[in-house]
């Protein structure tokens, strides 16, 4: 250690370029985890070895500096928080300079090295010095040092860089994040450094909104916890790289610097600025060794390549109130387009926007505010376009480029039909809220505009949508005067026919938000699968908990495992992070007092399950491939008095009719019923009957409580549940097996109970209810709802048996949605017949045009059996 030291001391007085000497430094010393720091010679670190020396700045070697806690910073990415191979860590502090008092670099001719382009941005802290943690490769590190050190380093606009300091995040610092929940660290929001003391601005609105809240934008450090501004000291153990006294950030001892300290190697131990030659800067070593430009994909986790923080910022207006819940609404539904574990999503108030730099580190602003655009306000918004800055206009008078924002009464908080242009020129047809506003172009312009855009389906084709470029460095701006950004059940929409017409497009509203999204740089694919979550084996009554954990200690193997053919569950008392779970193997943990979720609720389910035998013993998981499979090696050996039910809140790999996937967002009825029907039964004679009676099932689970009977929830032959006869929100898929004399069956079932988007759910029919008929019935819960419906089901499965099909198909046609319906038979082309009802096997029965009333089968094919109907050979 102390004779490289000395070799690299020695390096720096012959006179070696100073590129090529902060890299070879760096590269032989990280191992040793001793902390390189670029700062003014007189802020040098005590006892700190200078090796290079240059206009009064200097980089030198000391004791490694650490952070124990991230906690007290604004992360920048969620967990986990990774530091790359081979990468350094290390934390920049700059002041906050404001106007004329900017300092600029030296030199115009020296080439200019951007912040952002050489790292990846960790993590912030508020505060004068403002901090902020990165990490880069060894080159990159050396390139922003020399830079610093030769006054060409270029923060945000604002921020002028005092020093950069290496720094060692501890193990048990990364454990700890990686423990904490994803979507904590997703909301931390980065803040911008704090005015100076001499501006005084008027407080923001959120200051006092989420002061004691650190998930809130501006709220404020409190003095003596964060050490990040004012006139009062941090406290003992809160002091880091930012606190007023430039104190080190939780720093811990280098056993190696500590020993260097006592060499009594003079030309190392006296080292100084002073002795040191300045040298002259090499441009061509920094240029050929150094790569430009950071592109990082890492476990899966979208970064950005543009080197920016992963910032969407919403301005929605000056008004306090009005603007923090315009905030919550728009955020809501770009929140369900973009990944917000890539992204960070806050509020920019006319204050901050004004003050702050927040154009460096914003991949998008959204304008969402019918107010007009102040004229300080607008110049800020035109210059971070100018920067090739991307801005999204939500039903705003923010325009520009030779359009205006025209009123037209007759089209405001009406529904219109829109015709959308996607960048590949397809077009899309739905149904819209208009703004009342459209835009028009200025007398004598010739506009360029992008392939984005909107009209409506009227006489004036009318625009809501553009894509405006702007400028010579890629800015652009889509404005819109469509409300997308409201949902169909918002308090704008009063008529129930609106209702209807905008949640039947409700799927293309999320799809033109998408296509906006992606031109504008966005990622709007797919979020990653969920991880795994181990099942759990719980009893709806206490008194069946012995006799099947009797049952069970019989049939699992000497290690605790029940195989199937698609699944092994692997029974266990407890469950720890080191036992893996797979598609193929999961844990199954027995102990029920241990149970907890805050998506279902076991007493509310025991409570409203009044059954004699289906639904007792309960396989639950928060995430897990499919429910269908779940239940598949305990089907046949189980008690039938032990009627198994296998519920989850997330399905990776949900199953519908055919090939076809079913989709599994939070907020769904998720669930898998084991049934076992007599051959020799009304039932067992006529198995098609078992989607019917399940998709009534659900239908009448809501309907027959008190009050919700006008629910307007429907049965759509052969296994869907509607809304109406408009939208599907609900379906069943039905295995059945026969062995020997009994028919064993899994009915799986979803249905939307509070997963508004995209399409439709079963709360929002109450909300629409509530609104029209000035009611107050509460939401209703996933748990409860799937005991009720399992309930029902065994009610109708015992008079199905007592009665045969006439027992239930008044109940059904009460709910169907066929009634008078027309279809055409084989295809588009074929015969009209009419929609008569069920034949004695449960099969439809249609009329033909001479009378003639006959069965018809779905073609298997189609999402839509009804689409395509085939007449059965005759015998």
């Amino acid at each position: 250690m102390l004779i490289t030291l000395c070799y690299l001391y020695l390096w720096a007085r012959w006179g070696r370029r100073p590129a090529a000497l902060v890299r070879a430094t760096v590269q032989r010393l990280r191992a040793s985890r001793c902390s390189f720091t670029f700062c003014g010679a007189a802020a040098r670190p005590r006892g700190a070895r200078v090796c290079l020396s240059r206009g009064g700045r200097v980089f030198c070697v000391g004791e490694s500096q650490s952070i124990d806690d991230l906690n007290k910073w604004a992360l920048f990415l969620v967990s986990p928080f990774i530091l790359e191979a081979e990468h350094i860590a290390f934390v920049t502090e700059s002041i906050w300079v404001q106007g004329e008092s900017l300092q600029r670099p030296s030199s115009s001719s020296e080439t200019i090295v951007k912040w952002s382009d050489c790292c990846l941005p960790l993590a912030c802290r508020p505060g004068d010095p403002y901090q902020l943690i990165a990490e880069a490769s060894v080159d990159d590190f050396s390139k922003l040092g020399v830079a610093f050190m030769e006054d060409r380093l270029q923060m945000a606009d604002g921020l002028v860089p005092q020093k950069i300091v290496s720094v060692h995040l501890q193990d048990h610092t990364l454990k700890a994040l990686e423990d904490q929940p994803a979507n904590k660290q997703a909301q931390i929001l980065p803040q911008s450094p704090e005015p100076s003391a001499e501006s005084k601005p008027e407080p923001d609105v959120m200051e006092h909104v989420g002061r004691d809240d650190p998930k809130v934008l501006g709220a404020q450090p409190i003095p003596g916890k964060g050490g990040a501004s004012g006139s009062e000291p941090a406290e003992e153990g809160d002091r880091g790289v930012g606190s007023v006294e430039h104190c080190p950030l939780h720093l811990s001892s280098c056993h190696e610097c500590l020993e260097l300290e006592n060499s009594t190697i003079e030309s190392v131990m006296f080292a100084s600025a002073e002795n040191i030659p300045d040298l002259p800067y090499d441009h061509s070593g920094s240029s050929e060794d150094v790569a430009d430009d950071i592109r990082l994909e890492r476990e899966g986790r979208r970064v950005n390549i543009t080197g920016k923080a992963p910032n969407i910022l919403f301005y929605v207006g000056s008004a306090p109130q009005e603007a923090l819940d315009r905030f919550q609404e728009v955020r809501l539904v770009l929140a369900d387009c973009v990944d917000t574990d890539s992204y960070t999503l806050y509020h920019l108030s006319r204050e901050s926007a004004l003050r702050d730099p927040w154009s460096d580190n914003c991949l998008l602003l959204v304008i969402a505010t019918q107010e007009a655009i102040p004229e300080d306000l607008s110049q800020k918004f035109m210059a971070y376009l100018s920067q090739g800055g991307k801005v999204l206009g939500l039903c705003s008078s923010f325009t520009f480029a030779g359009f205006q924002v025209t009123s037209k009464s007759v089209l405001k908080e009406t529904v219109q039909n829109l015709i959308f242009s996607k960048a590949d020129q397809t077009q899309l047809k739905l149904s819209v809220l208009s703004s009342g506003y459209v835009f028009e172009e200025d007398p004598g312009e010739r506009l360029s505009l992008g392939k984005l855009k909107g009209h409506l389906e009227n006489e004036d084709q009318d625009r809501l949508i553009v894509q405006v470029p702007f400028g010579t460095h890629g800015g652009e701006a889509v404005l819109c005067q469509a409300h997308l950004e409201l949902p169909p059940g918002s308090s704008v929409v009063q008529a129930r026919e609106d209702f209807d017409l905008l949640k039947s497009s409700n799927s293309r509203r999320y799809e033109v938000l998408r296509e906006i999204l992606t031109t504008l740089g966005l990622n709007c694919d797919i979020r990653q699968a969920p991880a795994l979550t181990p099942l759990h084996l719980l009893p709806a009554a206490e008194e069946i908990w012995d006799p099947l954990m009797r049952w069970l200690g019989k049939h699992v193997d000497p290690e605790g495992v029940i195989k199937s053919s698609k699944v092994s569950l692997k029974f266990l008392s407890s469950y720890t992070s080191e036992i893996e779970i797979t598609p193929s193997a999961l844990p199954v943990v027995t102990d029920v007092e241990a149970f907890s979720s805050e998506d279902f609720n076991l007493d509310i389910y025991r409570q409203n399950l009044q059954t004699e035998r289906l639904g007792k013993v309960i396989l639950f998981a928060e995430v897990t491939p499919t429910t269908m499979n779940l239940l598949e090696g305990l089907m046949f050996e189980i008690p039938q008095e032990m009627g198994l039910i296998a519920i989850a809140v997330r399905q990776t790999q949900g199953k519908g009719r055919g090939a076809n996937a079913w989709l599994s967002p939070m907020g769904c009825a998720l669930f898998t019923l084991l049934i076992s029907i007599p051959l020799r039964s009304q039932l067992g004679q006529r198995i098609p009957f078992v989607q019917h009676l399940m998709s009534l099932a659900v239908v009448e689970a809501v309907r027959s409580i008190p009050e919700y009977q006008d629910i307007n929830l429907r049965v759509k032959w052969p296994n869907d549940i509607y809304y109406s006869d408009l939208m599907k929100l609900g379906g069943v898929l039905v295995n059945s097996t026969l062995l020997g004399e009994t028919f064993y069956i899994l009915i799986g079932c979803g249905f939307n109970v509070s997963n508004s988007n995209p399409t439709i759910c079963i709360n929002d029919l109450v909300a629409e209810y509530n609104k029209q008929h000035r009611t107050e019935l509460k939401p209703l819960r996933t748990d409860s709802l799937i005991a009720r419906t399992v309930t029902v089901l065994e009610k109708l499965i015992d008079t199905f048996q007592d009665k045969g099909p006439n027992g239930v198909l008044p109940l059904y046609y009460k709910y169907w949605v066929h009634s008078g319906q027309r279809v055409r038979l084989g295809s588009l082309e074929g015969p009209e017949v009419w929609l008569v009802g069920l034949d004695d096997s449960g099969f439809l029965q249609v009329q033909q045009e001479d009378g003639k009333v006959v069965t018809v089968h779905p073609d298997g094919n189609s999402f839509d059996m009804l689409r395509n109907l085939i007449v059965p050979k005759q015998q």
